[in-house]
């Protein structure tokens, strides 16, 4: 099994989705300690904004295309996710080969694969939330390409430091039950 893990947040050590995304991963590999780990930080290297040139570098897809279980850290930064996070996404939605259109409308061609989103927040949100735009837009994007991702969750982790311990507890509560 190939894992690519995907971390977005800008606070390094001090990251919430960072933690979860280290412990899915070793869960993932609890399960299978033969697999393959990718990972890709894309603060301390991000991709750059989508052009027409950066378009044409297939590498981003056939690294996604080639995983076996993504692994993604999701922080909401002013009700969204950070943009390296969309520059990564801009590059894995590709006609063609992640998507179709048909005459029935959009076909995603990349299912069969496992997604695991680790969504942190600084205050409590849920899908009917009009300022939660991470887990909903996520959902969407990977549902597009045949994709139905699992999340996990830390919320509130703003409020305080006894909150922010509670969030990641249950994060990590959430990461246990997965399936392996």
């Amino acid at each position: 099994m190939t894992i690519l893990k995907i971390d977005s947040s800008i606070t390094g050590d001090a990251s919430v989705s960072r933690i979860l995304t280290r412990r899915i991963v070793d869960q993932l590999r609890a399960a299978d300690p033969g697999a393959d780990v990718i990972a890709r930080d894309l603060a301390s290297e991000p991709l750059p904004h989508l052009t027409l040139d950066a378009f044409a570098d297939t590498s981003t897809i056939e690294e996604f295309l080639a995983a076996d279980a993504v692994v993604i850290g999701a922080p909401m930064y002013n009700f969204s996710l950070p943009s390296q996070l969309k520059a990564w996404i801009d590059r894995i939605l590709v006609a063609g080969r992640t998507f179709r259109y048909s005459a029935d409308g959009p076909e995603g061609l990349a299912g069969g694969k496992r997604v695991i989103i680790a969504v942190s927040r600084g205050g409590f949100y849920d899908d009917a939330n009009a300022l939660e735009h991470v887990e909903t837009y996520l959902n969407g994007v990977f549902g597009f390409i045949g994709i139905t991702p699992e999340f996990v969750h830390a919320d509130g982790i703003n409020y305080g430091p006894e909150q922010r311990e509670a969030g990641i507890a249950n994060g990590l509560l959430e990461v246990e039950r997965l399936a392996a």
